[in-house]
């Protein structure tokens, strides 16, 4: 049975954009990949809200540096035959990172450690797929707009996420998938996703699992 590591953030993590419970874990998009892949390979979820690429958050109690923990997730989990990053949303809050363009770059820098990790304990790399986020919706979810530095900076930063994302894949040789194709966010606060779309992402993602792993 082949192990796939899911790394996000409150979208992986299956967070309500009314604000209430997680979303179960049937609807969570990590639990609809596995079971579209028929119980040949098990997903593990490792979602946190707020979690940014490579970039501090000073204002969480919990570590939000992607790049930081992530070598103890991939010791944790080894051996692994695929990882998938869907993370950059939290990178767009103007005290995090700001744009599209550095969100990627944070990705990138996921990349280059999870090779790097594999290398220096002389085991093989997993498989990657870079994942760019689903696009901010408009909303007057003033908490989450005054969170991410206003609409307008939201909506042009995440519609640049697939350009920037796609770019770094091709020149690390790794595999993309948009998000955006297939989920859409709820305009409740606008960033997050109802159980239908977060679902969607998964299923999405089974057509391009199943052709890297040959399953």
């Amino acid at each position: 049975m082949k192990t796939i590591l899911a790394y996000g953030d409150s979208l992986t993590y299956g967070a309500d954009p009314g604000g209430g419970p997680r979303h179960g874990f049937e609807h969570r998009w990590p639990t609809t990949l596995e079971k579209g892949l028929s119980g040949k390979a098990r997903v593990i979820a490792e979602g946190l809200g707020g979690r940014a690429t490579a970039y501090d958050d000073w204002t969480a109690a919990a570590d939000r540096n992607g790049a930081r923990i992530l070598p103890t997730i991939l010791d944790s989990h080894k051996p692994l035959d695929l990882v998938i990053f869907m993370l950059g949303t939290n990178d767009l809050k103007p005290f995090v990172a700001g744009t599209a363009a550095f969100a990627a770059r944070g990705a990138r820098r996921l990349i280059e450690m999870t090779r790097g990790h594999f290398a220096a304990i002389g085991e093989a790399a997993p498989q990657i797929i870079l994942v760019s986020p689903p696009h901010i919706v408009p909303t007057t979810n003033e908490a989450m707009l005054s969170n991410f530095g206003g609409l307008d900076h939201l909506l042009r930063e995440s519609q640049e996420f697939a350009r920037h994302y796609r770019r770094h894949a091709e020149e690390t040789g790794v595999h993309f998938f948009d998000a955006a194709t297939v989920a859409k966010a709820d305009p409740r606060d606008g960033v997050h996703l109802d159980p239908a779309n977060t679902a969607a992402i998964g299923e999405g993602l089974v057509p391009l699992v199943k052709q890297i792993l040959g399953l």
